[in-house]
């Protein structure tokens, strides 16, 4: 009887899940698929900088599963940058929970004295559901309307877009 598959424990989960080269068709295009559990140990140890015995032991697998995965993403990732392939993020056996932190108001997926100062979901300032929206060209200002972000309004003087102002 096989062994049973462990779930690996992933806190990140991607909202953008392609990614392709520039200019290239994607009826052209041969893709990677780089899978959940992959994406969390390029995340742990190569952006947050997590030794690979932390990161294994945050995600509960061993260290040579860890580095085995982290491996194969490494190699799917060079593999699309050299050879223009497109990047597809799905599937592994993976288990969603959420972050150990809870009540420090820092966000999913974000360390202790890491984003402090209020550097948003998305890297930006965390100006929150108030504040207004201006335009680039012109220096209108309207109301930012919650649900909505700035950048995918147009000014109802000029038309351009708008930024978090």
């Amino acid at each position: 009887m096989p062994r049973p598959i462990i779930y690996r424990r992933i806190f990140f989960d991607p909202t953008i899940t392609y990614f392709k080269p520039a200019g290239v068709m994607l009826k052209n295009l041969s893709e990677n698929i780089l899978t959940k559990d992959e994406l969390e140990t390029i995340r742990l140890v190569d952006l947050e900088e997590i030794s690979q015995s932390k990161a294994a032991k945050k995600m509960k697998i061993s260290q040579p599963t860890l580095s085995r995965i982290l491996a194969s993403a490494r190699k799917k990732l060079a593999d699309s940058l050299i050879n223009g392939k497109a990047i597809r993020i799905k599937g592994g056996f993976y288990k969603m929970v959420s972050s150990q932190r809870k009540g420090l108001g820092m966000g999913r997926g974000m360390r202790a004295g890491v984003g402090q100062g209020g550097r948003g979901r998305m890297g930006g300032f965390a100006a929150g559901p108030g504040g207004g929206c201006k335009c680039s060209k012109c220096g209108t200002e309207v109301q930012h309307p919650i649900g909505t972000p700035c950048y995918q309004m147009k000014c109802p003087k000029c038309g351009a877009k708008m930024t978090r102002g």
